[in-house]
């Protein structure tokens, strides 16, 4: 039986969309998910998502990595699933919507640009070398030199499968300053195992981190990835960050259909 898939993408981010208040999807499928997402043999993205029904939400987020399995929160994939709910008319230019982490509020307007509010942060741990984090997904911040010409994969996987993580991993941002407010970012990112283009949780934790490091005095942070530019605000009470939003473009790529 055939099926319709769209395709979105935020800064680079790149996920399978498909509406599933029916329930046609089949749950926790892994094969299918990876084989969907694989850029040589399926669709080609960095996740898949479902929209579905919640009987106290506009509707329900849910999310699988490109390797199949069901993750925690993904801030594009957030933004354009917001994008896409819009597009199906499921809502206007607002929306409170059911993800892993919670409930989250977001915004869009006619030129696709989605704020999303994220979870607030209650703790932000600082080491020697590094700042970790959660903001819906756990995140590895650590400033370097030439960014351009870092080994993200490399060195990102090495983090990320060492002791300090454990099983689950983190994700892993490789930082560098550019102006006070604004900061370039490259992530690897677990599950996908290998560099985004960007990552919504990551550059969110990077505003975060930047903020706690006195690295930058302001309360909207602008992020380079290399899919394109993103914003983070949010407001600090003490060692608290709430009202985070994650701003930036959610894009249609193409509609198709798909067999499973």
């Amino acid at each position: 039986m055939q099926y319709t898939f769209y395709k979105y993408q935020g800064t680079g981010n790149d996920f399978v969309m498909i509406d599933n208040r029916k329930n046609i999807f089949p749950k926790n499928d892994t094969k299918l998910v990876a084989q969907l997402c694989d850029r040589k043999f399926g669709i080609g993205a960095d996740g898949l998502i479902l929209l579905e029904n919640d009987n106290n939400a506009d509707f329900r987020m849910v999310y699988y990595n490109s390797d199949g399995n069901e993750s925690s929160m993904c801030g594009n994939g957030g933004r354009c699933l917001v994008a896409f709910a819009k597009m199906l008319g499921v809502i206007d230019d607002e929306t409170t919507f059911i993800a892993t982490d919670g409930p989250h509020y977001a915004t869009v307007n006619d030129e696709g640009i989605v704020s999303l509010q994220m979870k607030d942060v209650n703790s932000v741990s600082v080491y020697e070398h590094y700042v970790f984090l959660d903001t819906g997904s756990p995140h590895h911040v650590e400033i370097v030199e030439e960014l351009d010409k870092f080994n993200v994969k490399s060195i990102g996987a090495s983090i990320r499968y060492s002791d300090l993580y454990g099983e689950k991993g983190s994700n892993i941002n490789f930082v560098s300053p550019e102006e006070d407010d604004t900061f370039a970012v490259r992530t690897y990112e677990r599950g996908v195992e290998d560099e985004t283009l960007s990552c919504g949780t990551g550059v969110t934790a990077v505003a975060i981190a930047m903020k706690v490091l006195g690295k930058t005095d302001a309360d909207e942070v602008k992020l380079n990835t290399q899919g394109g530019e993103l914003k983070v605000s949010f407001k600090q009470n003490d060692k608290r960050f709430t009202d985070v939003f994650l701003t930036g473009p959610a894009t249609f790529v193409f509609k198709g259909e798909v067999e499973w």
